[in-house]
């Protein structure tokens, strides 16, 4: 089977093709760092607009990259929590119109799990159990992670400063 996974949640558009394997046959990523930049920051409503713009063209761009069309995906993934509210209901409404009109399953990915998801697939083996630690934006987190679908909270911070310290670094 063929997903299609889709990601707005903060200030990147961006949309990956890839199978159950998992094995990723396409990832476009549309960035918004030019148009944030003189803000010093993320700008809820201009990462919305963009989103709005960009969120098509780069789903297209990924099909064709992994030379597959829409009739061949079987299932939308899309990034649904947590993140910035304007920009997360782009993404979400683009999944949900597609898998309704394809008639495919709809999944809601939870941002912050999908970094340790993220991690496994970068591993190319199953990393489970682990300890997953991410450190990512307004985020800290640390979790322990059964199985791929039993993820428990260890705890968070209730700032952002590690999670924002590491991108800047980055």
């Amino acid at each position: 089977m063929h997903f299609l996974a889709i990601e707005s949640s903060c200030d990147e558009t961006a949309a990956a093709v890839f199978t159950e394997e998992p094995r990723i046959l396409a990832n476009v990523i549309a960035s918004q760092t030019d148009l944030h930049q003189r803000y010093g920051g993320v700008v809820p409503e201009i990462a919305a607009r963009a989103h709005l713009q960009r969120q098509l063209p780069v789903i297209d761009e990924a099909l064709r990259r992994a030379a597959l069309t829409l009739a061949d995906v079987g299932c939308i993934a899309v990034h649904n929590t947590p993140g910035l509210v304007g920009a997360l209901l782009v993404g979400v409404s683009a999944a949900k119109m597609l898998a309704v009109t394809l008639e495919v399953p709809l999944i809601a990915v939870n941002h912050i799990e999908g970094h340790i998801y993220a991690a496994r697939i970068a591993a190319g083996r199953d990393i489970f159990p682990c300890v997953g630690l991410v450190v990512s934006g307004g985020h800290t987190v640390l979790f322990h992670c059964r199985e791929a679908l039993r993820i428990d909270l260890l705890g968070s911070t209730r700032d952002d400063a590690a999670g924002e310290a590491f991108d800047k670094v980055a």
